[in-house]
């Protein structure tokens, strides 16, 4: 296994992890329904994308 010959400092260290932070969804509206959507994605709710029905949902009872 690899081992450094120097220390790293705090600096190099933090300067390569800065990029490894999470990042929250990005959640919008469906314009049909209202109902939290991820974007780009069809609404699981009622089933439209972009203001056109996608998928065809089954009712429930």
């Amino acid at each position: 296994m690899a081992h450094p010959k120097r220390k790293h400092s705090k600096q190099r260290r933090d300067k390569r992890r800065s990029h490894d932070n999470a990042t929250a969804p990005n959640v919008s509206t469906c314009s049909n329904c209202g109902a939290s959507v991820l974007s780009h994605h069809v609404c699981s709710e009622c089933g439209f994308y972009r203001g056109k029905l996608a998928i065809e949902k089954k009712e429930t009872v």
